[in-house]
């Protein structure tokens, strides 16, 4: 979910060599607030939904995916733009003349939260863990032949093609490093209370309710993290959220909407912000009920969505009508894809064609106290009545109404993605393969035209040859409608003025260790 320039991050994964230190590292990617940083104390963070699952390795929810990169590092990550990769557990690697093998040297001294120093073997580990998973994120580590160990210091990842993708995947959360043999007990004993590298570990979990982690003292990064602890609570409805942030029961308001964005940020002690996003928002269009595997039909009704209604009614003004399912701070987001544009005129036309040109009833799931979701809603219910749709809603809490889209138990649905990783593969595979670990976004899609493009950039190495590759697939999944393309908007997080250090990058995740209240 993140923002980046295609070269840039071509360039870094073709170096044959990287050095650079972990200050550089550190203060390129992570540069702190002004301000002498405090040790000590305790934050609450208040977000839209409950986490799921703290399994790293097959969880595609961002409320656990942003804890658990908490606990759980990886050898490289992004950088603070969203478009570098920077060295993490691993300080350097080198690559192979023919691009199939990767020798990445770990960094010395990281510990984990139990104590125990990080060695290769836990890094083959955890890896092989996770490429194995066939239902989650193992998709993503596809082109990994084997992984060898030559010393606890060495890690040689061999693959059985180049990989275009490569270096991104590696840092990506579900490729975080984890205690060899899951520290002696099972895989769900395990991911009750996970163990990592990370600034914090695991405390305690009141299920449907909160989550608090706590510093790791064998934290690797020296002083860090300053916080002795974090807990994540979930608050469905916006206004009570920020009630509390007001009040001073929490210190971080996730998501606050759209109408209060003005207000907060003229709120004695509340800082209010916008953080560049690689966030896009969908209607997803489930093809299990009949009339929306209708190619037709799902046409007209991406052509019956009012996007500048949207974005000046409901977010105001605060984003920009989306033309791809890539946002644009992605590498290959082609701008010149039209996408499926507002048009009653041509969604009548649609309609016409379908086998459904007298219309059909369906159910939009919309989450209980989002108001972003029920605005959205209203809009759409009157476009879509125009083309002879009759949309009733079905209001859930929001964890259960993302669960249910998971599970595909809805017929029309609204989600959002934000990027992960460096490279579109990872959006791309999950988004339009039937084999991607989510069933084409929990719609059902299956274009073989546009997964066979999809393959063939994955083994690209010319960027500008990918960039064709990433411009024909934009054009025809837009032309399929497998999804509705809404908006592009920016992340939006309100805090506390005593709240130090805290920033989200464009892939949405937030690096705690830096935060400090003052």
């Amino acid at each position: 979910m993140k923002a980046r320039r295609p070269l840039m991050f071509l360039a870094l994964a073709g170096t044959a060599a990287l050095g650079v230190t972990a200050a550089t590292a550190l203060g390129a990617g992570h540069a702190q607030k002004a301000g002498t940083p405090k040790r000590g104390g305790s934050i609450t963070i208040a977000r839209i939904e409950d986490s799921q699952s703290f399994d790293k390795t097959n969880v595609f929810q961002n409320e656990s995916i942003w804890l658990t990169e908490q606990i759980n590092e990886t050898l490289y990550t992004a950088g603070k733009d969203g478009k570098t990769l920077i060295p993490w557990l691993a300080t350097s690697y080198t690559r192979s003349k023919d691009g199939k093998t990767y020798t990445f040297k770990l960094r010395k001294g990281v510990k984990f939260s139990n104590g125990r120093p990080m060695t290769s073997a836990d890094v083959k580990f955890s890896i092989d863990d996770a490429r194995a998973q066939s239902k989650g994120w193992g998709y993503l580590d596809a082109a990994i032949k084997n992984i060898t160990t030559p010393d606890p210091d060495t890690v040689v990842f061999h693959l059985k093609r180049q990989w275009a993708p490569f270096l991104a995947d590696i840092g990506l959360f579900a490729n975080g490093i984890i205690p060899n043999h899951f520290a002696g007990q099972t895989r769900t004993q395990f991911y009750k209370h996970p163990i990592g590298t990370g600034p914090f570990m695991w405390d305690k979990r009141v299920i449907g309710q909160s989550v608090t982690f706590k510093r790791n003292p064998f934290y690797w990064q020296k002083g860090k993290p300053y916080l002795d602890s974090v807990t994540w609570t979930f608050v469905t409805d916006e206004n009570t959220r920020e009630l509390q942030l007001r009040g001073g029961q929490i210190q971080i308001d996730e998501f606050p909407p759209f109408n209060s964005i003005s207000k907060l940020q003229h709120t004695s002690g509340v800082t209010m912000s916008l953080f560049p996003s690689t966030r896009t928002d969908y209607l997803d269009i489930n093809e299990s009920y009949a009339p929306l595997a209708d190619v037709h039909v799902r046409r007209a009704i991406s052509l019956a969505i009012d996007r500048n209604a949207i974005i000046k009614s409901v977010l105001f003004g605060h984003g920009t009508p989306a033309n791809s399912f890539l946002p644009p701070q992605v590498p290959f987001y082609d701008a010149q894809s039209p996408g499926l544009q507002y048009n009653i005129a041509q969604a009548k036309a649609e309609m016409a064609k379908s086998k459904y040109p007298k219309g059909f009833k369906v159910t939009l799931l919309v989450g209980a106290g989002a108001q972003v979701e029920s605005a959205m809603g209203q809009i759409l219910q009157q476009s879509l009545k125009q083309i002879g749709i009759d949309v009733t809603f079905h209001q859930e809490d929001t964890s259960t109404e993302f669960n249910d889209i998971g599970k595909r138990k809805y017929q029309l649905g609204f989600s959002y993605w934000t990027m992960d990783i460096a490279d579109p593969d990872e959006l791309v595979t999950f988004a339009i393969d039937p084999a991607g670990g989510a069933g084409s976004f929990y719609t059902g899609y299956d274009n073989p035209a546009v997964v066979k493009l999809s393959h063939e950039a994955q083994v690209q190495p010319d960027p500008a040859v990918r960039a064709k590759l990433y411009a024909q697939l934009q054009v025809k999944a837009a032309n399929d409608a497998f999804l509705g393309f809404l908006y592009y908007s920016p992340y939006r997080w309100a805090y506390s003025s005593k709240v130090h250090g805290f920033f989200v990058e464009p892939l949405g995740n937030y690096h705690l260790e830096n935060v400090w209240l003052g």
